[in-house]
């Protein structure tokens, strides 16, 4: 062989080494039966020759590199490549990096700007060889790179983690599986971006444009959603689920991703916020994206732009609805990236959405925007900058409306963008990441973001505190099926003795700001409170009157308006409860171990003071159970203080640390989560 010029023609069979390449690429928990790697980082191939030795720098072998059903090298979507003396990792390239003989060991590396995707790899005339190429975030010249080990393990290789829900005041951690390893799951995000519009108008520009995480992490942001589309999930914002279940059904990504897969491309009924971001982010770790998804409580929905949110009140205080509007809760994505069409700043998270709430460029999707840019008020920067600050940043003005159709302007403290927050890198602890998106309030370098932002409104809106204080405080023990007491402290800040009007009440309310039943209400028309003066007022709350009123986020608003007689100002405050659900207990039973057989004892208490019927509990976890959602039944009710309590087992398919995501469901107590941290010893 060592006169034969081209390789090609003595090449009889190949070895891809799916097991090694897998590993050293960290995909090997997508399964080592195929290859799985990442671009600017090399993998081998062992190549078994019909006869003869190879000598280095005799042989030659052509090989072609191709991507997308139009492969172009004007598009980057196909590589041609010869054998080098040795590997560049800056472009694609191969050397034989093993010693002579009849096995030859074929290195081979993708250029870390290579579209991701989909290859054949053609040796010569001898064959092809098939390939997976995902994003590379441990490559130095990926646009993905990420300098840190940990955060990695987190934000790329981790198929779980913790969602914040609840309130401000009482962020609840909800777990969720990703997922994003399991089965089929990679191939499912791979057809997501095939069915996509641009792609689909245009397949060669497409696959050209999954070189660059920017636009995959905007295509993403459009395809969670199915309305422009035939996207992953369709929302709905109301009680009624036909044809579909609530969002709260949902524990993981995985169930979603395989519906949508297997109905044919169909949305997947229903999702809403945090479900549309869990989504994204398990597509975009998949994908290898480092990600992850962000809570942002009093997250202001700006539908005109201006940067201000009007609230409309009646005479009781009770809000009407208006278009405008501040969810409780908002979560959308994070991704790791540089961006290249901004300073270098600007590099790093970038904030995109997937929940469809308004149009950009005249599809339903958001980002991605630098974080840094929200920050600094640089608001002309691609994408959707002014959307994404004003959720954090809008100003709230809230006018009363009175019975004769005249409107008067309430004093309130509301804040929108509070305690936005993510889960920690290597535990479920929440960490609060408000100041990547906003500088102190009142700062000086606030004051220059706003300028620059033109946010005129919120610099020169100051409103003169009236001296009239209402606030709302409340109790530790607010759990779903108690009654509790709830209270609206007024002080009086003047120097002179004030009688007012209190008007105290309460509803519920879902995570998205509309609002339902009254729960509670009280009016004090004859409140007196001398200079410096103060007073606590108790408003009960009943679980008969409530229990029937709640929707599924376990929310209830609450609102005192203070009215002054002598001056006629107004002053409201606002607060959102959250009511706690039984807490799920988890007990492992048995040594966990690889393909070990376990049992996991599950208890939940009925706090409530009614009986349970048709209690189920259902399980599932990334590597824990297969890939599978799996349930059981009890078959007797609950009543008031008993446990519900069942043994679900489970088989662990890999070792690490792994979260077993719990969720209960019954006749009266519904959608209540839990988990339970397992390490699987090997």
């Amino acid at each position: 062989l060592s006169y034969v010029v081209n390789l090609r023609n003595y090449i009889d069979r190949w070895d891809l080494e799916c097991e090694f390449n897998n590993t050293d690429h960290r995909t090997d928990l997508n399964g080592v039966d195929r290859l799985i790697v990442r671009r600017g980082q090399v993998f081998t191939i062992s190549l078994y020759l019909r006869s003869g030795n190879y000598q280095p720098g005799v042989g030659s072998l052509d090989l072609v590199a191709e991507t997308g059903p139009q492969p172009s090298e004007q598009y980057g979507t196909r590589a041609s490549f010869g054998l080098s003396a040795d590997i560049d990792t800056s472009r694609w390239s191969a050397a034989v990096t093993g010693p002579p003989g009849d096995t030859l060991t074929l290195s081979i590396c993708a250029a870390p700007d290579a579209p991701i995707g989909r290859y054949t790899l053609t040796l010569g005339a001898s064959g092809q060889i098939e390939f997976i190429l995902l994003y590379n975030p441990w490559c130095p010249d990926d646009a993905v790179y990420m300098d840190n080990e940990k955060s990695l393990e987190e934000y790329v290789l981790s198929q779980d983690g913790i969602i914040f829900r609840g309130s401000s005041k009482h962020p609840i951690a909800t777990p969720w599986n990703f997922g994003q390893f399991e089965s089929g799951i990679l191939d499912i995000c791979l057809r997501i971006l095939d069915m996509n519009p641009k792609c689909l108008r245009n397949p060669g520009k497409d696959y050209s444009g999954r070189r660059n995480p920017i636009y995959v992490s905007r295509v993403l942001s459009a395809m969670v959603n199915c309305n422009d589309d035939k996207g992953v999930l369709l929302g709905r914002w109301t009680d009624d689920y036909e044809g579909g279940v609530s969002p709260m059904f949902w524990r993981g990504s995985v169930e979603i991703l395989r519906n949508w897969d297997s109905q044919a491309c169909q949305p997947v009924r229903y999702g809403q916020c945090w479900v549309f971001a869990a989504v994204a982010c398990s597509i975009s770790r998949a994908l290898g994206i480092p990600c992850r998804v962000v809570t942002n409580y009093f997250s202001a929905h700006d539908t005109n732009g201006n940067l201000v949110i009007e609230r409309y009140i009646n005479e009781n205080g009770e809000p009407i609805q208006s278009r405008d509007m501040i969810w409780n809760y908002h979560c959308w994505l994070e991704s790791w990236m540089t961006r290249p069409d901004l300073k270098s700043e600007f590099n790093g998270w970038q904030a995109s959405d997937p929940t469809p709430q308004e149009k950009s460029e005249g599809v339903y999707c958001c980002g991605p925007i630098p974080v840094r840019a929200i920050k600094e008020g640089d608001l002309m920067f691609k994408y959707d900058a002014l959307f994404v600050f004003s959720e954090v940043n809008a100003d709230v003005v809230t006018f009363r409306k009175n019975k004769d159709g005249s409107t008067s302007q309430v004093y309130s403290t509301a804040v929108v963008g509070q305690k936005i927050s993510t889960k920690s890198v290597g535990s479920d602890a929440r960490e609060d990441i408000t100041h990547l998106y906003k500088y102190p309030e009142g700062s000086d370098e606030e004051r220059e973001a706003f300028k620059k932002a033109n946010h005129q409104n919120k610099l020169l809106h100051q409103q003169q505190n009236p001296g009239l204080h209402v606030t709302i405080k409340v109790t530790s023990d607010m759990s779903k099926g108690c009654d509790f007491d709830v209270f609206a402290v007024v002080t009086n800040n003047t120097q002179s003795e004030k009688k007012c009007r209190l008007l105290f009440g309460s509803c519920a309310v879902s995570y998205s700001g509309v609002t339902g039943g009254n729960c509670g209400f009280k009016d004090l028309l004859n409140v007196e409170l001398p200079p410096g003066g103060e007073r606590r007022v108790a408003l009960r709350l009943n679980y008969s009157k409530y229990g029937a009123l709640l929707t599924e986020d376990n929310l209830i608003r609450l609102g005192a308006l203070l009215l002054d007689y002598t001056t006629k100002e107004s002053t409201l405050a606002v607060r959102n409860i959250v009511l706690e659900n039984p807490e799920i207990k988890v007990r492992i039973l048995g040594e966990p171990k690889v393909n070990r057989k376990l049992a996991a004892e599950i208890t939940l208490q009925n706090t409530l003071p009614v009986q349970l019927d048709n209690c189920c509990f259902t399980i599932e976890g990334a590597n824990l159970t297969g890939g599978c959602v799996i349930s059981e039944t009890l078959n007797s009710s609950v009543g008031p203080g008993e446990d519900a309590k069942v043994k679900i087992y489970f088989t662990p398919s890999h070792s690490g640390l792994r979260k077993l995501v719990v969720d209960f469901n019954s006749s009266k107590l519904s959608h209540v989560k839990g988990y339970r941290n397992v390490i699987i010893g090997k």
